[in-house]
């Protein structure tokens, strides 16, 4: 598999995923997270995930409906947390294969695109 920007990723949709695909390499999954800063890998490398702290407890509600919407039109869906009120965070595998394939990437690059009212610093 090619190394593939952000935008890239934007431009593509998940496929559907029901197993027998094989999970992303180290070497793979580190390619990836280069194009997508603020990413990082969880769950002993099955999984990605990123933070943000966002302005209030509605910005939070406001922007994980965002991501809802995205992940149904994706049909891909990643775990939502929100705590303390105003930190978010998305998680994000691929559950057929318990770890990680192209779908996690695309959808990343596709929350990323999503406008969050971040807390200022």
């Amino acid at each position: 598999m090619s190394t593939l920007t952000a935008e890239e990723l934007t431009q593509k949709k998940c496929v559907p995923c029901e197993g027998g695909v094989p999970k992303l390499t180290d070497s793979e999954v580190d390619a990836l997270l280069a194009n997508l800063p603020g990413w990082t890998k969880s769950e002993g490398g099955q999984r990605i995930k990123r933070e943000w702290r966002v302005k209030n407890f509605m910005a939070a509600i406001d922007f994980f409906n965002q991501v809802a919407r995205l992940a149904e039109s994706e049909g891909h869906h990643p775990d939502l947390h929100v705590v303390g009120y105003r930190d978010v965070m998305v998680e994000i595998w691929t559950h057929a294969i318990g770890g990680l394939s192209e779908n996690d990437f695309i959808l990343a690059a596709k929350v990323d695109a999503i406008p969050i009212s971040a807390a200022k610093k």
